[in-house]
């Protein structure tokens, strides 16, 4: 009995403490943070509501399915680059402009993907197309003959608006307008030992003030390799990142005086890069892929703390992800969704299947596989977070709109429609470690 009554005294004690230890925090935060809570179930409750609206977008992106397909013309070609006209005012967009590896830059209309115009008097290849961010009439685009042309999409001729001339020696692989549509920049390959940006003030597009305009300046010492990407912050118009096959990924503050003032911060990739985006809340952050399928992700906010830049690095994507029953073979691309503050990466198999990815500093994770579209490798594509659709172009010729829930109607659609390239990208993949002259 004696034993008995010792081990109920001992048993009651250790619940006593157990009571003390977990409750009166409790009753003390009670106590003295009465508001907190009060609120503590909204808190809990938000919480749970923003994760059911990632959970929704991702929902979003794997129910994609092709509401529109462009119809083929009678001289097919790899699409390589899309972009759409920005909305003018309350208005959706309205034009989508693809360049193409047969020298051309097709126009068609957003909505029912009906061809429009086509500019074909390109003299060397085309690196990229990008639509005005303040007149959706107005579209831009590179060319390796070192000029960057100015189109009007309005108007019948054939003729550019406008001229952007480089030196002499630039050919220009890349190129982006900042989102005042003040500064256009472009990206040249390595000349000997020579590689440059290249920015011009491309104020005067609207009224054709001059039909040629000079550069404004270079910034030469950044990089010592092909500049292979550019990208313009979406909201700040002073700020650009630049990607090259020497691994760099530099930001730049172009309202400095000079370049080396210029230069925020280089992050590494360790391989030669293939694209480059910004994402995250206000845009702090950025982000590569490389041509051997690697991803990088840097968060700039952090400069001048003691916390690491780097968000996540994945040497080889194609490892990271494994779709079911279907492999990942290459990278397109990355989308930041705004309301969902999510960064996706985009990739494809030979087949043209298209993978979606999310991205978290844990790790990556298949979102869905949109299938049956294209029949050949994308090459391309273009978000559109108005009403959430995506525009893909490929390797088959096609252009395809997918909208969430949409419905095709049935097509005649033939076994392979890849086609033969007419133009044969050089690639230098890059795997010694550069450091970075800034952290």
């Amino acid at each position: 009995i004696f034993l008995s009554l010792q081990q109920d005294v001992i048993a009651g004690f250790l619940y006593a403490i157990l009571i003390l230890v977990v409750f009166h925090p409790v009753v003390d935060l009670i106590d003295n943070f009465n508001l907190t809570y009060r609120y503590a179930p909204l808190i809990i409750i938000r919480t749970a509501f923003e994760m059911t609206a990632v959970e929704k977008i991702e929902e979003q992106l794997a129910s994609l399915s092709i509401a529109k397909r462009s119809t083929l013309l009678e001289e097919p070609a790899y699409l390589l680059d899309i972009d759409i006209s920005k909305a003018a005012q309350s208005e959706s967009s309205r034009f989508v402009a693809v360049s193409c590896s047969n020298k051309s830059i097709r126009v068609y209309n957003r909505e029912t993907l009906s061809f429009l115009r086509e500019y074909s008097n390109h003299p060397g290849i085309l690196n990229g197309v990008r639509f005005a961010h303040t007149c959706d009439s107005t579209v831009f685009s590179a060319c390796s003959d070192g000029t960057v042309k100015c189109w009007d999409i309005r108007l019948s001729t054939q003729k550019a608006v406008q001229v952007f001339h480089g030196y002499p020696s630039n050919v220009f692989i890349s190129f982006d307008i900042n989102c005042s549509d003040i500064i256009l920049c472009a990206g040249t390959e390595k000349v000997e030992k020579d590689t440059f940006l290249v920015f011009w003030d491309a104020r005067g597009t609207a009224n054709c003030a001059s039909t040629s305009k000079e550069p404004l300046g270079v910034y030469s010492e950044s990089h010592n390799d092909d500049i292979t990407k550019i990208c313009f912050h979406p909201i700040k118009p002073n700020l650009v990142v630049s990607g090259s096959t020497d691994g760099l990924v530099n930001v730049f503050d172009i309202n400095k005086e000079n370049e080396d003032d210029a230069l925020i911060s280089t992050c590494n990739s360790d391989s030669s890069v293939s694209f480059i985006g910004w994402s995250g809340k206000d845009y702090e952050q950025v982000y590569c892929m490389t041509h051997d399928e690697g991803f990088c992700w840097w968060d700039i906010a952090q400069l001048g703390t003691e916390d690491p830049i780097t968000l996540l690095h994945v040497v080889d994507v194609r490892e990271a992800v494994h779709p079911e029953n279907n492999s990942l073979h290459y990278l397109v691309g990355g989308l930041y969704h705004e309301k969902a503050d999510k960064l996706f990466l985009i990739g494809g198999t030979s087949r043209g299947n298209i993978h979606l990815v999310s991205c978290s500093t844990d790790g990556l994770s298949l979102v869905g596989t949109l299938c049956r579209g294209h029949s050949a490798p994308v090459r391309s594509f273009c978000w559109n977070l108005t009403d959430e659709s995506l525009l893909t172009g490929g390797e088959d010729a096609q252009l395809l709109l997918w909208k969430p829930g949409a419905a095709e109607r049935a097509l005649a659609k033939k076994a392979s429609m890849k086609i033969a390239s007419s133009v044969q990208k050089r690639v230098r993949v890059h795997k010694s470690s550069l450091k970075s002259r800034k952290r």
